[in-house]
């Protein structure tokens, strides 16, 4: 399957056949949908096709690295094998997810610490954080998440290989979940001189796009765990 979404984020439609149709779901052989994963929900939409549409609740990834099922209404009558579609995402709800999702990256460049989950939606989102007892400031942490979005510093995915990777684990800061290897390569989200981290989520291509963000609040999870929970201003 062609994933668009992984080289164009900002990709709203998308022509496509359907691949295969059974009880999870429908694939196509091209999708502009990302597919819940690495803390970002999947894609809402509809499917449009030579006398009909269907709305698309959900996108799940399926059995294979690039597997994408697009999970249709309950009850909703689907194109059969072979259909050709055309595939347009929910854009208001995926540019969102794209800010936030910048922003947590910004988060994690201010906040020290191993990452030990992380969650975005288009309301709020946060990260989860391995520091020491000593509360973390939340009107310095969100000044310094608004200086780095005030510079417009540009914000590139790029591939690195497995070799390359197991090189350099200090990239890696999730305690929870590693990135996929095995593959060849691993996708990687580069703010530039600010964080590189493994990342296949949509983000937007310049931090000034993300906008003022405010930290609602720090919860103390834990011994050590703290989570931060932010909010897009606008």
């Amino acid at each position: 399957m062609e994933l668009i979404f992984r080289d164009d984020p900002y990709a709203r439609s998308c022509t496509a056949t359907v691949a295969a149709v059974d009880e999870r779901g429908i694939r196509l052989d091209r999708t502009v949908f990302y597919p819940n994963g690495g803390g970002q929900p999947g894609d809402t939409g509809v499917l449009r096709y030579p006398g009909g549409a269907v709305i698309i609740v959900d996108t799940v990834k399926g059995d294979g690295r690039d597997d994408v099922i697009h999970v249709p209404e309950a009850g909703a009558a689907l194109p059969v094998e072979g259909t050709p579609v055309e595939a347009e995402i929910d854009w208001e709800r995926r540019h969102r997810h794209m800010r936030m999702h910048t922003a947590l990256h910004l988060v994690c460049a201010v906040v020290p610490g191993s990452i030990t989950g992380a969650q975005v939606t288009a309301d709020k989102s946060r990260v989860d954080f391995n520091v020491p007892t000593e509360s973390l400031d939340k009107e310095a942490i969100a000044a310094a998440i608004n200086r780095l979005v005030a510079a417009d510093t540009p914000v590139t995915p790029r591939w690195i290989t497995d070799e390359e990777l197991a090189a350099q684990p200090e990239l890696v800061r999730t305690m929870s979940v590693q990135p996929p290897s095995g593959y060849g390569r691993v996708r990687l989200l580069d703010i530039e001189g600010v964080d590189l981290q493994p990342c296949g989520g949509t983000h937007v291509a310049r931090t000034g796009e993300v906008g003022t963000v405010e930290v609602v609040k720090i919860e103390n999870k834990g011994k050590q765990n703290r989570r931060v929970v932010v909010a897009l201003k606008d």
